[in-house]
């Protein structure tokens, strides 16, 4: 299997096959892009970070994905956070005016979610892996924040810098990665959706 890490292109991230990647690059100016045998290599790629799974003991990472439960106006928080070889899972579901979002609330609450998880562990360093180009967009500043929701998510994100280094790595949802499968399972069981 090969992973292909889109560094520039229209949807940053890492693919699993050749046809996703080129539909990120084909005609895109100065796509930057390139093809690995492992993962951990595509993510050193994009990131410019060796990190392993076993990440050390500074140090977790989170998959995180939101659902939305539009029967019930709840939506849910999945995560799958992992440190020192432990992965626990993380869920959360949520009823406030931010149900409006939808899925893309829960998104964001999964990414504050692990988080808060990393800063009561004193964690020193955690990277967050999404499927949502928002929840590191918002963060970084490279989307604008347009409403209550996006706007606590972003002062969320700088008073945690202030405590915590946070990477973001995109990935490509619904692509068979055991990790984001598993965080939207959880986000879907969170709000209530089978």
């Amino acid at each position: 299997m090969k992973y292909y890490a889109v560094k520039k292109g229209r949807n940053p991230g890492i693919y699993t096959s050749w046809d996703s990647c080129l539909e990120e690059v084909k005609g895109y100016s100065g796509a930057i892009y390139k093809s690995f045998k492992t993962l951990e290599d595509a993510n050193e790629f994009m990131t410019g970070i060796k990190e392993k799974l076993e990440i050390g003991e500074n140090a977790a990472i989170a998959y995180v994905d939101g659902s939305y439960n539009q029967k019930l106006k709840v939506y849910g928080a999945g995560v799958v956070y992992i440190s020192e070889g432990d992965e626990i899972e993380l869920m959360k579901s949520f009823d406030d005016d931010y149900h409006i979002h939808r899925n893309v609330a829960g998104e964001v609450k999964a990414s504050e979610l692990a988080i808060s998880k990393a800063i009561k562990d004193k964690k020193k360093q955690i990277v967050i892996y999404h499927d949502y180009q928002g929840i590191a967009s918002w963060a970084t500043g490279d989307w604008k924040t347009n409403n209550a929701l996006t706007k606590s998510y972003k002062k969320f994100i700088d008073d945690a810098k202030k405590i915590i280094e946070i990477d973001f790595v995109k990935i490509k949802g619904h692509s068979n990665d055991k990790y984001n499968d598993r965080a939207d399972g959880l986000a879907k069981q969170a709000c209530g959706i089978e």
